[in-house]
This record gives C-alpha cells, sequence and structure tokens, in this order.
C-alpha cells in the first residue's frame, strides 16, 4: 500500500461504534481510496430518479435501515448496492467528522475504505448516473474555500471542487475537505 493508508490510520477515528449524532436522518457513507501509485476516491453523479440531491456529486451511502447495526454496515450495504463493491473488497481505515446538509436535514458519518485494486463496478442505473475516479492529489490542487450567508443568514465557510466540468460542494465539499485535512495532519503530501 501506499504512503496514504499510513497516514490516515493515525489521524482518523476508530469506525465504530457509531458517535453520538445531533437530531436528523442518519446516513452513512464510504469515501473509496483506490490505493494505486497515484491514489484517487471514488465519487458517483446521483441519477435524477433519486429521491433527493438528484444529479449531484457524492460518495456512495445512504440513510440507515433498521436491519443495519451501525453506519459503517450501513455504507458498506450502500456501496455494494449503488456500485458492486463487495464489503470484503474494502478496509475500512476509521471514520471523518459527521457534517450536516444544510437543506434535507442528513446527518452524514463518512468512512474512509481502501481498495488495494481498481474494483470492477457495476453501477446501478436507478441510482447512479455516472462513477468519477479522482486523484487525491487533483483534489488538493482544485480546493477553493468560499464563503456567504447560509439558508438561516449566518455566514459560512464552505468547499468545492470543480473537476472534469463536474463541481464537488456542499456536504460532499466538506467530507473531502476532512478528509483533505486527515491526510495533511497524517503527514502524507502529493509526492506520497
Amino acid at each position: 500500500m501506499t504512503g496514504i493508508a499510513e497516514a490516515l490510520r493515525g489521524t482518523l477515528a476508530p469506525p465504530a461504534p457509531d458517535p453520538p449524532l445531533p437530531p436528523g436522518v442518519q446516513a452513512g457513507v464510504l469515501v473509496p481510496v483506490v490505493d494505486l501509485p497515484s491514489p484517487a476516491v471514488v465519487l458517483t453523479r446521483r441519477s435524477d430518479t433519486v429521491r433527493d440531491h438528484k444529479g449531484e456529486i457524492s460518495f456512495p451511502g445512504g440513510v440507515r435501515h433498521a436491519e443495519d447495526p451501525d453506519l459503517l454496515a450501513t455504507a458498506l450495504r450502500e456501496t455494494e448496492e449503488e456500485l458492486g463493491i463487495a464489503p470484503s473488497e474494502v478496509e475500512v481505515i476509521g471514520a471523518l467528522p459527521p457534517t450536516e446538509t444544510v437543506v434535507t436535514g442528513y446527518v452524514i458519518v463518512p468512512y474512509v475504505g481502501m481498495l488495494a485494486v481498481r474494483p470492477e463496478m457495476r453501477p446501478s442505473a436507478a441510482e447512479i448516473a455516472e462513477v468519477l475516479e479522482i486523484e487525491v492529489a487533483l483534489l488538493t490542487k482544485t480546493e477553493r474555500a468560499a464563503g456567504g450567508p447560509d439558508p438561516m443568514g449566518r455566514f459560512a465557510t464552505w468547499f468545492q471542487y470543480e473537476l472534469d466540468g463536474h463541481v464537488v460542494w456542499g456536504a460532499t465539499g466538506r467530507i473531502v475537505h476532512s478528509f483533505l485535512k486527515a491526510l495533511r495532519a497524517g503527514g502524507w503530501t502529493e509526492e506520497g
């Protein structure tokens, strides 16, 4: 494995149990990292037929089901449903801090999972319009902080990434920023 896994091991919270969460709809997502010489994260563009966040860029994941023992199980189940990546293919390194969606009321716990090889993905046509594999080094180069009033009129800072004609923003942008912050804290650089 490249240095990315080692950089994350010391900086991420353990993947279980679920952290205390504020009120909201609980969701779990996976930040899949393909551990190649130039590591990349897997993102998806949601289809126009899903209930919320149509056409937006996101990580695989979704709402916790009653049968999910924890949000990690949710993230892994949803990743398999959306992309065909089996939980056995993922080495979960840890969890990033929870993040909330501003409008739809989701409270998302992101888990970082390493993929030793590029998996064969079988995207669900009902949920996924496109799969994006973005090199981590490109994310660090395109990160932009922006600010302005949130829906409650308070000043907020957010992060966005313009990648191959796609804009990553909102909760996904905050998760990407949190991921990059954990990498930097662990000593990872673009050179590996």
